[in-house]
């Protein structure tokens, strides 16, 4: 019996490891924000609504763009065993100690496997990503080849620049021929144009490729930069850094420690330059990037690891384990600020556990705008006698004159109602020379109102209003 636990820790305790990690940030942190809400709609409609399209909450709040519903019937598609096709690869290639290092910068770092439960396109295509990554390492650079065609198709277009240069690493090296590369591609671009043209334009009700109307949006009519714009060097001065962490400098020694990454490495830096081109930026349209970066960073740990008994690798090996506890203490507060970073959410569970009592009949509740972006789903909905609104466009006065029961909002004061408590969520992180030197502020941002017609029950359920 020892033996076989033995045998099954040394098999899968990396990715119990990884795995609980992931799973603690899903418990600790359930809801989800506006760029997952799609998803996560599309989901509950599957689960709940399943062939009565007509109810489907995509039809009635379609987004900016179409997204793809391919993957959406499984919640979960397995990152994390993605990530250990990759991780396999690298023991193989690399050696057990630069596995067992790639494990414990993943586990130290906070935004990986925080979105890796989130369903995010991203993080859809992520999954094929590790899987190109993994036989990229193996060598089988074919499929290599198709899982980043189909990542593009179907989930992320911009996985495209990812693919280009490694696809030119490729065949720089002479590791695929032009032509079988065209014809394998090909082949796989077509199976999955089709599929996703063929479920999509079920699902929409129109002939639809999702991730060409996502390309034709962002990059030929660049009408992503609406969500903002960030400096052309912000990946490389805000996004990584915050990401990885104590791997970022460790990336740049890789580069010196060992050769051997610099086919693997150039092409992940290409793709993140290539994308800072685009105006708008954000921390996941690079956290394919990720894996790459840290098996880089991994290769540099373990050679610092192996010769730390020399005095000038003692320093560096001493400075390492330094950025090993500052990671840890990033990821603490990058946990705790994204806890606090869904309020409507928590506000929505407080209603449902109080707003019921003493109620005979329908109890509605108007959401805003900006609560249905921060924490607010479908999932998040109880049945009778609760229902819901998140109409737009309302005028101050019009929410009285639809008798809503209860409103959740980001205004503090609304005619005809009266506030019955703030939920605060993360607003900024403030430096102070005492300990601990670093502090979350937090300020109110939803607000639930009841209506003053309901004043005499309300204060029953609310005494504090």
């Amino acid at each position: 019996m020892a033996r076989k636990s033995a045998k099954f820790l040394d098999n899968y305790g990396y990715d119990l490891i990884l795995g609980a990690v992931a799973a603690f940030y899903v418990f600790a942190i359930p809801y989800t924000k506006v760029e997952e809400s799609f998803n996560m709609q599309a989901m509950h409609d599957i689960l709940y609504n399943r062939q009565h399209l007509a109810e489907y909450d995509h039809l009635e709040f379609p987004g900016v763009v179409p997204r793809t519903f391919i993957v959406r019937l499984v919640l979960g598609c397995i990152i994390l065993s993605t990530l250990r096709f990759f991780r396999l690869q690298i023991r193989h290639k690399f050696g057990l100690q630069v596995e067992a290092f790639f494990v414990l910068l993943t586990a130290l770092q906070f935004h990986l496997l925080f979105y890796s439960t989130r369903p995010l396109p991203n993080i859809l295509a992520l999954g094929l990503v590790n899987m190109a990554y993994g036989y990229w390492l193996k060598g089988s650079c074919y499929t290599a080849l198709q899982f980043l065609v189909i990542a593009t198709l179907i989930f992320r277009c911009d996985v495209l620049l990812l693919a280009c240069p490694i696809g030119l690493q490729l065949l720089l090296s002479r590791s695929v021929s032009l032509w079988k590369a065209i014809k394998c591609c090909s082949t796989a671009a077509i199976l999955s144009i089709g599929l996703t043209v063929l479920v999509d334009s079920i699902m929409w009700r129109r002939v639809v490729w999702p991730e060409f109307e996502v390309f034709w949006f962002n990059s030929v009519l660049n009408r992503s930069s609406e969500w903002g714009v960030s400096s052309i060097h912000w990946y490389f001065t805000s996004a990584l850094p915050r990401s990885l962490l104590a791997a970022y400098p460790l990336v740049l020694l890789g580069l010196l420690l060992d050769r051997r990454i610099l086919p693997f490495l150039l092409p992940v830096l290409s793709f993140v330059i290539l994308y800072s081109k685009l105006p708008h930026k954000e921390l996941r349209f690079v956290i394919s990037s990720i894996p790459v970066f840290n098996m880089t960073a991994a290769i540099s740990a373990s050679r610092i690891y192996n010769n730390r008994k020399k005095s000038f690798w003692r320093l560096i090996y001493i400075g390492m384990l330094g950025l090993f506890l500052i990671s840890l203490g990033c990821t603490i507060l990058f946990f705790m600020a994204s806890y606090h970073n869904y309020p409507s959410g928590y506000a929505l569970r407080k209603l449902h556990e109080k707003g019921h009592l003493n109620h005979t009949g329908e109890i509605s509740v108007h959401i805003d705008t900006y609560s249905a972006m921060n924490g607010i789903t479908r999932f998040c909905e109880s049945g009778h006698p609760w229902r819901y609104s998140k109409e737009e466009n309302l005028a101050s006065q019009d929410y009285y004159h639809r008798n809503f029961t209860y409103l959740l909002n980001e205004r503090s004061h609304i005619d005809g109602y009266q506030c019955l408590f703030a939920v605060h969520g993360f607003s900024k992180v403030n430096l102070q020379k005492s300990v601990p030197p670093v502090v979350l502020a937090k300020e109110p941002k939803v607000y639930a109102h009841g209506s003053m017609s309901n004043m005499e029950i309300l204060g029953r359920n609310f005494p504090g209003c």
